[in-house]
């Protein structure tokens, strides 16, 4: 009987009929490195051979001469399996570093230009006697109104924005819920400038109300308000059934299971999804030129009289056309661009500091 179980093939046999496809060979872990470097020194030497004056057209040239010269090594080494694999894996890596390219040479042009006028005096006074054409001046009326305008926005979008993602996950169904669905999916996609018409028409030509950044805060929030609904559904979404569930069983309300597990939860993710509706509406330009104005002067007053931001002081300067206004520009941009990330860096240490603690 064991006889007749046994593998009549001798054991030589067995392991030559194993496949051999996975086993042929391998390349080195340097292996990547280098065929980038060979890529970029034949990419080089091409652009130059053919007379491609545009560095964009040698990187081009060099990010495909990798993924080719990838491809036909690991097929000769080691396995069209593995070739193709890693063919993806050449593909994913060139298209991070040219979404990374410019974005690095965004950050490295706003710094190397911004840093020439960039000091204290830039930052604490205005433009008020300081004629576009001439050196000196500030951002300080600028800022100002960007966080004024800002705040008002967020403080008016957050909490409209937050309630309806709890409407629609906790509460919606139906008719109605199919409605605020498509309504915020159509907000979405409003251009900025309909949004400062629409408060133009109500807010100053039917109600009276002169330029002022509350104006202007208004039809940011209506840019910033589908950002925040659908950021923050989708985190609520997130949150496991199981807490609500438990909660639920335990006799807790519905509206305190809401307050006190769900939100807690997914605040995280709400605080970011604030924070990339604040970088959406920090750099409008169009609803503050139709509704704030913009002026010279330091106007601490959001609700009265126009005021300044900096997307439109950068507008402003760029369009003067001199040496000192083009200074200006930059800089105030990297005064922008810095404002985001702090914002960016308070929200994840508030969204750290509020978040659960699971102990061990």
């Amino acid at each position: 009987m064991s006889h007749a179980l046994q593998d009549p093939r001798p054991t030589r046999a067995r392991k030559s009929a194993a496949p051999t496809s996975l086993t042929q060979g391998h390349l080195p872990r340097w292996a990547p490195a280098g065929i980038a470097a060979l890529s970029i020194a034949l990419g080089c030497g091409l652009g130059a051979l053919f007379g491609l004056h545009s560095k964009v057209q040698w990187g081009l040239l060099a990010a495909f001469l990798f993924v080719v010269v990838t491809y036909t090594a690991s097929s000769l080494i080691e396995n069209r399996r593995q070739a193709k694999d890693r063919v993806a894996t050449s593909v994913v890596w060139v298209c991070f570093i040219l979404a990374l390219v410019p974005l690095l040479s965004l950050l490295w042009t706003t710094v190397s230009r911004g840093m020439k006028v960039l000091d204290g005096d830039f930052l604490g006074h205005s433009m008020n006697g300081v004629t576009s054409f001439e050196a000196g001046g500030g951002v300080y009326h600028a800022l100002l109104g960007t966080i004024e305008q800002v705040a008002l926005a967020t403080a008016i979008a957050a909490p409209i924005g937050l309630l309806t993602a709890v409407y629609l996950v906790e509460y919606g169904r139906g008719a109605l819920a199919k409605s605020v669905t498509f309504f915020v999916d159509v907000m979405t996609g409003i251009p900025s400038i309909v949004a400062g018409l629409f408060i133009l028409t109500t807010w100053n030509l039917m109600l009276g109300f002169g330029p002022s950044g509350f104006a202007g805060a208004m039809a940011l929030s209506i840019l910033m308000m589908p950002v925040v609904v659908r950021s923050t559904e989708e985190m609520l979404k997130l949150v496991p059934n199981e807490l609500r569930e438990a909660a639920l069983a335990l006799g807790v309300p519905k509206w305190r299971v809401i307050l006190k597990v769900v939100l807690p939860t997914a605040i995280g993710g709400i605080a970011t999804g604030v924070m990339l509706a604040v970088a959406r509406i920090a750099g409008e330009t169009a609803p503050i030129m139709l509704l704030v104005f913009g002026t010279q002067l330091i106007n601490n007053n959001p609700f009265e009289g126009a005021q300044s931001s900096l997307p439109l002081y950068i507008w402003e300067q760029y369009k003067v056309g001199s040496d000192a206004s083009y200074d200006r520009a930059w800089a105030a941009a990297l005064v922008l661009i810095a404002f985001v990330m702090i914002l960016n860096l308070v929200a994840r240490g508030i969204a750290r500091w509020k978040a659960p603690k699971t102990g061990r």
